[in-house]
């Protein structure tokens, strides 16, 4: 039976919204390279023009070609990625993981920290941090994802660039030098690489290689 891994990325409208656009498309570009199927898109049910609302992007990779393609949501992510490091205070982020998934926040707090606002950790196998924001320093906003709206800033040029790289070194999923080949800011996604920090919990999916 094939493998099939469904990440959901949490992010605030406009302010940050391609940040998330970016890690999404850039990470499944990557795996395309890799020789999987892929899916990346937008949560219709959310409104990404409304400015610091929260909103999802998903992205979906397989062995094999993906038969639910048009079910517009991850109801059972495998691994979550947090871009903006507020959301986790009010709203369940990992509802309908499945035991042994991972969690990845853009955040300079320690893990220990982050844990106490997440009410339903146990089902994490691996829980990771990176400080985006303090390695580039630079959030891009526009609105190419808005009807006529043109992409200027470029793919990866801002905090998404250090995110792909801890999502690339914990996940072990795309190689980071496929992501290089699609980002903007690869000097910022190998300090996500390198610079990501990463705890284990006792229940790992067997699927995945929690590095670190």
């Amino acid at each position: 039976m094939a493998k099939m891994t469904e990440i959901t990325v949490w992010t605030r409208g406009v302010v940050m919204d391609k940040e998330a656009r970016d890690i999404a498309n850039a990470f499944a570009q990557a795996a395309k390279k890799e020789g999987k199927f892929i899916q990346a898109f937008d949560n219709y049910e959310d409104l990404p023009d409304r400015v610091s609302v929260t909103t999802r992007k998903y992205v979906r990779i397989s062995d094999e070609e993906i038969e639910m393609k048009y079910l517009y949501t991850n109801n059972h992510p495998d691994v979550v990625v947090i871009v903006e490091p507020t959301i986790i205070k009010g709203i369940n982020v990992l509802r309908g993981m499945p035991e042994g998934g991972l969690l990845v926040i853009n955040t300079n707090r320690p893990i220990d920290y982050m844990l106490k606002f997440i009410p339903n950790a146990d089902v994490l196998g691996a829980i990771a941090t990176v400080d985006a924001d303090g390695i580039s320093g630079i959030r891009t906003v526009d609105f190419s994802g808005s009807e006529g709206g043109v992409d200027a800033a470029g793919l990866g040029a801002g905090i998404a660039a250090p995110i792909l790289g801890a999502m690339a070194k914990v996940t072990g999923m795309v190689k980071k030098e496929n992501l290089a080949k699609i980002i903007s800011d690869v000097a910022a996604m190998d300090r996500g690489y390198n610079e990501v920090k990463i705890q284990k919990f006792r229940k790992p999916r067997a699927e995945y290689f929690w590095g670190g």
